[in-house]
């Protein structure tokens, strides 16, 4: 059984902060005076509060409009899907989201019509938006996830474009002995690059900078 010990002024006001901390209505309860209030002499010398000890009464449920919210750990992934939504309906867009489950992340699929707005150059725009939805969707979660955006596929499309560069860059940099730095990438398009080329023989790939200027460059192998 549930039961606290709180101290007021009076018997009354002591049961009722009992009553808020334990959510419950008076009639689920039984309390029980631990001290009477007294009043203090010439009003400030020895005067007592009163104590009670309010406890839940036995097999009795708490209702489920006494539970505070707070109580109730909200889900990571639906509270980012939340935020999105919030952010498409506030720019006008008409999208459909998909939840997509994997081992380490969650992808949020999205469709529709003119969403180019959410991709931005390179997807610029989309990894700003990824970052504010895991941010959003981790904020009060004492488990952390990974939450990965995507639009109309665009992530396999820069994956591919993104490999096929490495490619052509790569025999360039065998046919002019030069090595070549690419554009600024995030550490997700850096680690395709990465990717693409690491089982090459004659080149060897590394970063260098710092974000969000951190670029690959691509160099013959000594």
């Amino acid at each position: 059984m549930k039961s606290v010990e709180k101290s007021a002024k009076t018997v009354d006001e002591a049961v009722e902060l009992a009553l808020t901390e334990l959510g419950v209505a008076r009639d689920r309860v039984d309390y029980e005076i631990v001290e009477q209030p007294t009043k203090a002499f010439l009003g400030f010398i020895g005067g007592k509060l009163a104590r009670v000890k309010v406890t839940v009464k036995p097999d009795d449920v708490v209702p489920t409009d006494h539970i505070s919210a707070e109580t109730i750990p909200a889900d990571p992934v639906e509270v980012g899907m939340e935020f999105l939504r919030k952010i498409c309906d506030t720019m006008n867009l008409s999208v459909t989201i998909t939840k997509i489950p994997s081992d380490d992340f969650v992808t949020f699929s999205m469709k529709g019509n003119d969403l180019g707005s959410l991709i931005g150059k390179h997807g610029q725009t989309l990894d700003s938006l990824q970052y504010l939805v895991n941010l959003a969707a981790n904020r009060d979660s004492s488990e952390r996830v990974r939450i990965i955006l995507d639009v109309e596929d665009y992530r396999k499309r820069r994956a591919d474009t993104l490999t096929q560069l490495a490619l052509r860059l790569a025999d360039r940099v065998k046919r002019s002995g030069e090595k070549i730095a690419l554009e600024p990438m995030n550490s997700h398009e850096r680690k395709i690059i990465h990717i693409a080329l690491q089982n090459d023989r004659r080149v060897s790939t590394y970063s260098e900078g710092n974000d969000p200027y951190r670029k690959v460059v691509i160099a013959l192998k000594k």
